[in-house]
């Protein structure tokens, strides 16, 4: 089979496709026909050399989370899977004996991991971790669920988000800001989202977001979305000087939950946040469970993701590229 493989830290130009072994299924796998897979600003961390999860040591590395396909082998201990099966990979990784695995959420496993591999032609993937897909659903569109719908749907439950709430996403036309739009309407919510695109903040616009504001300044994001009304929580994907932004937006007893670093390390004043008794909650992907949610909503035609481009699995450095120019809008699927 051929694979997307990173060969060193940098950027498209480091991705090579390589011939690699046909994978052979444990007694728990199942062999999976990659069909798509969306790829993510995880990956483009590790291609740049900026991921604590894939040290230098790991290259040359295959990258890949969100893999959607057919099932053409399964080992022997796997019942309930079949050849020609559709199916989606929940990437999560747990140890399954820890507290935390046995009580749940699964996220907050002491060994918590990502499965890394789709960027592929085929992948052996632990087959407990399949879930099957309805005809009704494109396996394009499922591969866009995994990582970005699956961490904005489990941000806007630990925020307790329902109908009439009022959500602030700064930067909300990159994955986790359009799937956090798009459920936070699923929820009844009405979403704030921000871009220095006016193009963008107009497909957000089609896709449900109620406000819209053109700007990246903090000091102007904060005085807008004020004038919108107290804010009832925030999902916040970019951390650096928008946390601050973030909680002078907030009601009193709102809810922040950050997911990533994207425009770096945060700051922000201690007395308002306690006075106010905001609440800050770190948030890592979610659970299989609630990725079956998300499967049954597209399929009930709840909420649709736009896919930005598609890419043939030789075209795996441009799709990285064109993430890094930060143009596209959707998510960006390889499908091999």
């Amino acid at each position: 089979m051929q694979a997307a493989v990173f060969t060193a830290f940098g950027d498209g130009d480091e991705v090579e496709i390589q011939q690699r072994p046909d994978p052979d299924p444990a007694a728990d796998e199942a062999v999976v026909d990659i069909r798509a897979c969306s790829i993510n600003r995880h990956d483009l961390w590790i291609l740049q050399g900026d991921s604590a999860m894939v040290p230098e040591g790991a290259l040359p590395f295959v990258s890949g989370l969100d893999a959607a396909g057919v099932v053409s082998e399964v080992g022997d201990d796997v019942h309930g899977l079949e050849a020609g099966d559709r199916v989606l990979l929940c990437p999560n990784q747990t140890c399954g004996e820890c507290e935390f695995c046995r009580e749940g959420p699964e996220t907050l496993c002491e060994q918590f991991m990502l499965f890394h591999g789709a960027l592929a032609e085929q992948a052996a993937v632990d087959a407990s971790r399949l879930i099957q897909l309805p005809e009704s659903v494109g396996l394009r569109e499922a591969a866009a669920l995994p990582t970005a719908y699956l961490t904005a749907w489990h941000m806007l439950q630990e925020a307790d988000v329902g109908p009439t709430d009022l959500v602030f996403v700064p930067g909300a036309t990159g994955g986790v800001g359009v799937a956090a739009v798009q459920l936070t309407d699923v929820l009844g919510g009405e979403a704030i989202g921000t871009s220095t695109s006016e193009r963008k903040l107009e497909r957000l616009r089609d896709l449900g977001c109620e406000h819209t504001i053109h700007s990246a300044d903090p000091e102007e994001l904060t005085r807008e979305v004020r004038s919108l009304g107290p804010v009832d929580a925030v999902v916040n994907h970019l951390s650096g000087e928008y946390t601050q932004v973030g909680l002078e937006a907030l009601r009193r007893g709102g809810t922040m939950v950050i997911c990533g670093r994207t425009a770096g390390s945060s700051q922000f004043k201690p007395a308002p946040f306690f006075l106010n008794h905001h609440r800050i909650v770190g948030s890592t992907m979610g659970t299989q469970p609630e990725l079956e949610t998300l499967v049954e909503l597209l399929a009930d035609g709840a909420f649709e993701p736009p896919v930005g481009d598609t890419y043939a699995l030789s075209e795996t450095g441009d799709a990285f590229d064109d993430m890094l120019e930060r143009d596209a809008f959707g998510k960006l699927v390889v499908e091999p």
